[in-house]
């Protein structure tokens, strides 16, 4: 709203004024200013207070103002001086543009009166504009048979300015078919021609360039110029001709499709389509044609991967065809050139798969090699691995043999991984390689060996039968049959032993049988020797010592030697009252089949009639009196003694020991136990000692004989098992304690005599008297005699 008020009195003033410049027009004269243009701005255009009539302080006071058409300020007005003056630099041809004259309008306006006065300035040219072409080439088709005499138009030039500043004359470059003509039109008008003055030649000059130029009538003249391009159209008089009628060239075989091969041309001196060359393949076979030329450049290019190996050479025609039909031809020779892209084939002729080891020189594979590229890209070298037994051997050209060095050993290498390498002499390499496998055969060559030289095993007696007690083993580096090994005893050394009933192996794992119950007592050690079979052929063995020790149980209890036991005669021992306190009673002696700590005997009283008196000695067996005798002690004793081994568990034996205490030897009595004595009988004890000492000295004799047979024996076994077999006589082999360590050992024996006399009686050990000991089934036999023995002596 406020904004509509606020131009309702602009309008207002805007209509006052435009009705006072009608009148004023139509009232005064009009003063007139002429200046040229492009003066410079601020420039003196003349004193309208002069001019008008009017004082300089007038101007001031009644607002002088300049008012233009369209209020665009050209010119300024100095109220103080009054003087006219330029504000800007003026162009006539863009104020004007082509009209002429070249006026300006202005009003100055009074006020206090309002007064307005109409002025004009008058621009005018200058030539400050050069002829100018719309176009920078002006381009004319000709044909080559157009007669002299024909003119062509022209475009002419133009330029801003007006009257003698304007386009006056054209010039053409000087030459020798055309000139220029320039006429004038009404209004001042100019037109323009080219006139062809000489018949034109393609052939000889296809194209003129000519320039044309355009010049004004200013001072000095200002120029413009433009190239007019004139094209010779050809007609087709001429066929198209190659620069080569042979184009050889060579193209490598690994050439990448779409390669360039080489460029064929062919000139043909028309234009135009008279002149444009199609290229074609002349040739009948295009499809399996490997290359492919274009139309237009002429460049021959891969279609198909070349292969010197199918193809080293092509000739191939091309045909160049103008427009007009007129043709040229040309053969290009293409030689392929051979790269090294086949690597090495290896045929195999000849494999043997197995070979035998131990054999001299054999052929193990014949091959040949081959490769289709040539040259050095054809020349091949074969080659092997440097640590391997084999060689190649060239036997053809081409052609090889695969040979063993040496012998080979299946045992040190059963089997060979071969690569047989073929390498050509082109750039780059090429190589194949072949893998072989040659597996060695095996020959029976190594005899079955064993683990160990010797086996030492070790059984316990008493063993139940069929009892496994060890094992043998042996190796066989061969294979298969020649490597399956058989295990067998071989004959002893001595044609006596048993063997086969005492021993027998498993043929096919070696482990060793006991077949019946050992008794360490009889056999103490047993060797022989088993052997090793393969079932190569032939077969070869080898052989191992087998010692087989029998280790001792706890198998027999002490035996006791005496005094000796039996129902109808117990042992009676005198002791007078006198002794002393460790008097020799007597000594029990006992002895152990079993060896090492199965026979160490320990004795000990077990019962006695009247406890503390006698004392048994727990290492030799004596039985002596502990204390001083008194009357008050009885006269008949009864002791009995344990004889005990230290096996485990441990062994024992009883003994009874009767003990009769008397007041002197010189008349002993020796009652009877079960019947009372008779008065009758006259001096029984020396009777008794008689017999005692005929008994004796039968023993003696009889241990003499048994002794020289025992030596005899052993002389005669002492090889095989170092342990004599005496004949059953009175003392058996049980009781020998191989081990030494026994209360007897097995070459002592004991002569036992008893004495009289008026102190103590003891026992006389002597020297011993044989060597060992009978077998333990003789025991009851000397029980008897020894029964026999104390009978004769009248002990009951």
């Amino acid at each position: 709203m406020e904004t509509a008020l606020s131009k309702m009195p602009q309008k207002r003033q805007v209509t006052f004024l435009a009705l006072l410049l009608v009148l004023w027009e139509a009232g005064s004269e009009t003063i007139r200013y002429s200046m040229p243009e492009e003066t410079e701005s601020g420039s003196f255009v003349a004193n309208l207070a002069k001019d008008l009539g009017l004082r300089v302080g007038e101007l001031a006071t009644r607002d002088a103002r300049i008012h233009y058409k369209g209020n665009k300020q050209l010119l300024q007005l100095d109220i103080k001086t009054g003087n006219l003056l330029l504000y800007e630099k003026l162009d006539r041809e863009v104020l004007c543009g082509a009209t002429d004259p070249c006026i300006l309008q202005f009003q100055l306006l009074l006020e206090n009166p309002v007064q307005l006065f109409q002025a004009d300035l008058q621009l005018t040219d200058i030539n400050d504009h050069s002829p100018e072409f719309l176009d920078r080439e002006m381009l004319l088709k000709i044909p080559e048979n157009v007669q002299p005499g024909i003119v062509f138009p022209l475009k002419t030039a133009q330029d801003f300015d007006i009257g003698s500043n304007t386009v006056q004359n054209y010039t053409i470059s000087p030459n020798s078919h055309f000139h220029v003509v320039t006429h004038n039109r009404g209004g001042g008008r100019k037109f323009l021609e080219l006139v062809l003055d000489k018949a034109l030649d393609r052939e000889e000059q296809p194209e003129l360039i000519l320039t044309l130029t355009a010049l004004d009538g200013g001072a000095p003249p200002r120029s413009g110029t433009t190239a007019v391009r004139i094209v010779v159209v050809d007609i087709n008089d001429n066929a198209p001709e190659f620069s080569q009628l042979l184009y050889e060239v060579q193209v490598p075989e690994n050439s990448p499709l779409n390669s360039l091969v080489v460029t064929v041309s062919a000139r043909d001196l028309d234009a135009g389509t008279n002149g444009n060359v199609v290229y074609t393949l002349f040739q009948g076979d295009e499809v399996n044609q490997p290359f492919v030329i274009d139309e237009r450049t002429g460049e021959i290019r891969l279609k198909k991967a070349l292969d010197f190996e199918t193809t080293r050479y092509y000739n191939v025609e091309i045909a160049g065809t103008d427009g007009g039909g007129l043709s040229g031809k040309c053969t290009v020779a293409i030689q392929v050139l051979d790269v090294n892209d086949n690597a090495p084939e290896l045929t195999m002729s000849r494999l043997i798969s197995s070979t035998p080891e131990n054999a001299p020189e054999t052929v193990v594979a014949v091959f040949s090699v081959s490769d289709p590229d040539s040259g050095d890209n054809g020349r091949m070298v074969c080659s092997i691995q440097n640590d391997l037994p084999f060689l190649l051997k060239p036997t053809f050209k081409n052609v090889y043999t695969l040979v063993t060095e040496k012998p080979l050993d299946r045992e040190s290498r059963a089997e060979y991984n071969m690569t047989i390498t073929v390498t050509d002499m082109g750039t780059p390499r090429l190589k194949s390689l072949h893998n072989i496998t040659i597996l060695v055969s095996d020959v029976n060559d190594n005899a079955p060996a064993f683990t160990q030289t010797s086996y030492t095993l070790f059984v316990r007696e008493n063993n139940s039968p069929a009892l496994h007690i060890g094992s043998v083993s042996a190796t066989d580096t061969d294979a298969g049959a020649n490597a399956q090994v058989t295990y067998s005893l071989l004959p002893p050394h001595d044609p006596h032993l048993p063997l086969a009933s005492l021993v027998s192996i498993n043929a096919d794992n070696g482990q060793l049988f006991a077949l019946r119950a050992l008794d360490y007592e009889a056999l103490q050690a047993l060797e022989f020797r088993v052997g090793a079979t393969d079932r190569g052929s032939p077969a070869l063995s080898s052989q191992a010592l087998v010692r087989v020790l029998v280790l001792d149980a706890n198998d027999n209890a002490p035996f006791v030697l005496y005094p000796l036991q039996n129902g109808s005669a117990p042992c009676t021992e005198l002791v007078p009252r006198a002794a002393e306190p460790g008097y020799l009673v007597s000594k029990v002696v006992a002895v152990d089949g079993d060896s090492g700590q199965n026979a160490w005997l320990s004795y000990q009283l077990l019962r006695a009639t009247e406890p503390g008196l006698f004392s048994v000695w727990a290492h030799n067996g004596e039985v002596r009196t502990a204390r001083l005798l008194s009357e008050r002690d009885a006269a008949k004793h009864r002791l009995v003694v344990l004889v005990k081994d230290n096996g485990e568990p441990p062994l024992s034996a009883s003994v009874t020991l009767h003990v009769l205490l008397v007041d002197g030897f010189s008349q002993p009595y020796l009652p009877l136990p079960e019947a009372a004595a008779d008065p009758a009988q006259a001096d029984p004890l020396t009777v008794y000692l008689v017999i005692a000492l005929a008994s004796v000295s039968s023993l003696f004799l009889f241990s003499v004989l048994a002794f020289i047979a025992v030596r005899l024996c052993r002389r005669g076994r002492a090889t095989s098992l170092g342990v004599c077999s005496v004949p059953e006589g009175h003392f058996p082999g049980h009781l020998v304690d191989i081990g030494g360590t026994g209360t007897l050992s097995h070459s002592y024996q004991y002569e036992i005599c008893l004495t009289g006399g008026s102190g103590s009686n003891e026992f006389k050990f002597l020297k011993p008297i044989i060597p060992s000991l009978p077998p333990q089934g003789a025991g009851e036999a000397l029980l008897e005699e020894n029964t026999t023995f104390q009978n004769s002596l009248g002990f009951n």
